[in-house]
């Protein structure tokens, strides 16, 4: 079976925004994975930002991966994708200008869709990475990734963190990236769809929600009223991948089983103590 083109995989994620219905994704983070998510029938895959970091640098989400690196992963999955590809941009590499290029590079690259949050990255010394930029400069953003794209139908979502702000100020910057042109809103920390309804009254587009399985927002017929249209439970085969390494690796050498479940042996491979100890050292945060 031939691979479909990059444009015929974002004309179909477009008709999959709309669509009355919820779709959940799967996380591909290699060629590999692509292919098994569409052959298992996912409407939809993603590949996130935190995992391209622990996949291509053995990192930590500090915001450490570059933007060609993360490129070059989202290519090698668009080379045999077989179903569309939601690409984690975080902040766009830095700044309205670093937006323009990351939106022609995963352009070309081949991805369907993607999201620019207005979180501050990298973190300020002495801080967590949960600050979020200026209401203005996060519009400027995403009016500078409209203008850098050439191919219509690649989708581009504007995320922010519903989680750490007021439910005002949340919705003042969801309809803020609605009138400058966004084709869609992503949102993390969403509480439960009592909030998910107050902080998007009156917004018309699409919704895509990163949830990690939140059991308040479960109900897919529900989100799907609600606007929901694609849904990030999280990142649950990758970390079932390394911890399936683990124990195989583990099994050749004979060695006892631990008691370290999946996302335990990420943090034991990625978080360093050297990392922590720079951390503490130089930006003065306790990871």
């Amino acid at each position: 079976m031939a691979t479909p083109s990059q444009h015929d995989l974002r004309n179909r994620f477009r008709e999959l925004l709309e669509r009355d219905q919820c779709f959940f994704t799967a996380s591909t983070f290699d060629p590999m994975s692509a292919r098994i998510a569409a052959d298992l029938g996912f409407e939809v895959g993603i590949l996130g930002g935190s995992v391209a970091s622990l996949q291509v640098l053995a990192a930590p989400d500090f915001a450490l991966i570059t933007l060609s690196e993360f490129v070059e992963q989202a290519t090698r999955i668009g080379r045999v994708a077989r179903l569309p590809i939601i690409a984690d941009a975080d902040h766009g590499y830095g700044n309205a200008l670093n937006v323009m290029r990351t939106i022609v590079e995963l352009e070309r690259a081949g991805v369907a869709a993607l999201t620019i949050e207005d979180t501050l990255l990298p973190a300020k010394y002495g801080r967590k990475s949960t600050d979020l930029v200026p209401l203005e400069e996060g519009i400027g953003k995403i009016e500078a990734a409209l203008e850098a794209r050439i191919d219509p139908a690649m989708a581009i979502f504007a995320r922010t963190n519903a989680g750490v702000l007021n439910e005002e100020n949340t919705a003042i910057r969801v309809q803020a990236y609605e009138r400058a042109g966004a084709d869609g809103i992503c949102l993390v920390g969403v509480r439960d769809f009592d909030h998910l309804e107050r902080i998007t009254a009156g917004v018309n587009l699409p919704l895509m929600l990163v949830t990690y399985d939140n059991p308040e927002l479960r109900d897919a017929e529900r989100l799907a009223r609600a606007g929901v249209r694609v849904v990030v439970n999280g990142h649950g085969a990758y970390f079932a991948a390394i911890k399936a390494t683990y124990d195989c690796l583990r099994e050749q050498r004979d060695i006892a089983a631990g008691n370290l479940d999946a996302s335990q042996l990420s943090t034991r491979y990625s978080t360093l103590e050297e990392n922590r100890e720079w951390a503490r050292r130089y930006m003065d945060v306790n990871e």
